[in-house]
This record gives C-alpha cells, structure tokens and sequence, in this order.
C-alpha cells in the first residue's frame, strides 16, 4: 500500500496563513498600543494610521489567496488534506477576527 504524501498547496496554505496571521496580530498590536499612548487617540488621517490600514488590508489580501491555495489543495487527488484544512481554518479565523475587530472599533467611535 503506497503512503500518500501531504499536499504541496495544502502545506503553503498553512504557512503562509500562519505568516499572514502572525503580521495580521503584530499590526492589530501596534494600532493598539498607538491608539492609547496617543494624547486623544490615534488620527485616522495621520501617515501612521495609513500605512498600518494599508498593511492591514496587504495581509488580509494575503489570507484570502491562502485560503483559495487551501482550497486547491482540498481537490488534489492522492493527498493528505491535513494542512489544506488547517489553511483554511487559520485563514478563515484570522479574516474574520480582522473584520470583526473592525466592526466593533467603528461601531464603538460612534
């Protein structure tokens, strides 16, 4: 009986899911911090808060292709599924913890 290999897409989903999440967290830590160690918050139109937005919408672009190369991976006939299911769980958790995070933080501002 021949051992089946794990699959390629599936393994590069994980990782870079798991990357993509990592900076998504240090970003989210960094808006924090700023936002109360600033004398009345953060400005939203200060080059800090833009470039972090931007970085925050590069890694959430970033999980989506994750989470279509986990996908990918799930059709691969002959492999493992494993790690293209981990790609997606972690890419799934993480954009929507992003998206969320930002629901609540414009529905507090108001």
């Amino acid at each position: 009986m021949e051992r089946l290999k794990h699959s390629g897409l599936g393994i590069t989903s994980f990782i870079v899911s798991i990357c993509a999440g990592g900076m998504l967290f240090v970003l989210l830590t960094v808006a924090a911090v700023l936002t109360t160690t600033t004398p009345g918050g953060l400005d939203a139109k200060s080059a800090g808060a833009i470039i972090l937005g931007l970085l925050m919408f590069l890694f959430l672009f970033v999980e989506l292709v994750a989470l279509g190369i986990g996908v990918g991976g799930l059709f691969q006939k002959g492999r493992h599924k494993l790690f293209a299911i981990l790609g997606i769980a972690f890419s799934l958790t993480s954009i929507l913890t992003v998206f969320g995070l930002m629901v609540l933080g414009s529905s507090m501002q108001q």
